[in-house]
């Protein structure tokens, strides 16, 4: 479980405070609703709605994709997903990571999953530890060449060029204030069809993800 220190939770406060009161021109309503689609289209098209708030260098958001993957496909079309990316302040290159799909799925939005997917299979890579003594400069170095690979060839030189651009920092961050807003306190966090699931912080697995699930298109039989 990967839960938040006594700090985070002033964090999440004055980031609702912020959401709630801010103008604006302090924080931007998106022009979408905060989220990248599985399988591209509509949130609201499935039945059944369920949004995953995950770091992309959390190993229990990492752990939560697979039986959660298993479960998209095997209840499509019925079932529809929105990842939130939710940079947790004690991973110290979360906030590139969860950058990074933002930046890719403005260049190319089938890249975004494949990109999430190559961050988990190179996580441990880019923990705290093995990256203490690494600049930022290395790290999105890195997090564009990583991005490349799922946004397509020659990709690159527009993806490290985007971390330059102020607004790829503020839908990163409205992001995180997004989650704060919805009381999210650690990842993987999941709602389904609006209501939290509880144990924050915990992967489930398939047999569980079914045990949640079948009732709920049964009563929409």
């Amino acid at each position: 479980m990967r839960s938040m220190p006594p700090v985070f939770f002033l964090l999440c406060f004055f980031s609702v405070l912020a959401v709630l009161n801010l103008s604006a021109a302090q924080t931007p309503i998106p022009a979408k609703y905060d989220g990248f689609v599985y399988g591209g289209g509509s949130l609201w098209k499935g039945l059944v709605i369920i949004e995953a708030f995950l770091d992309p260098m959390c190993p229990d958001s990492r752990d939560s994709w697979p039986p959660l993957k298993q479960t998209l496909e095997f209840y499509y079309p019925r079932v529809s997903l929105a990842v939130h990316p939710f940079a947790l302040p004690h991973h110290s290159n979360a906030f590139a990571s969860c950058r990074a799909l933002h930046i890719a799925n403005n260049l190319n939005a089938s890249s975004t999953y494949p990109l999430l997917e190559l961050f988990f299979k190179h996580q441990e890579s880019y923990y705290n530890a093995p990256t203490y003594y690494r600049s930022r400069a290395f790290i999105i170095d890195q997090f564009s060449k990583i991005a490349a690979e799922a946004v397509g060839e020659g990709s690159y030189s527009a993806i490290k060029s985007a971390y330059n651009d102020s607004r790829t920092d503020m839908a990163t961050r409205i992001s995180f204030k997004y989650g704060c807003s919805r009381g999210v306190m650690g990842t993987p966090s999941f709602f389904v069809n609006g209501i939290p699931l509880p144990d924050y912080g915990s992967a489930l697995d398939f047999k569980k993800w079914k045990i949640i699930i079948n009732p709920l298109l049964t009563e929409k039989k």
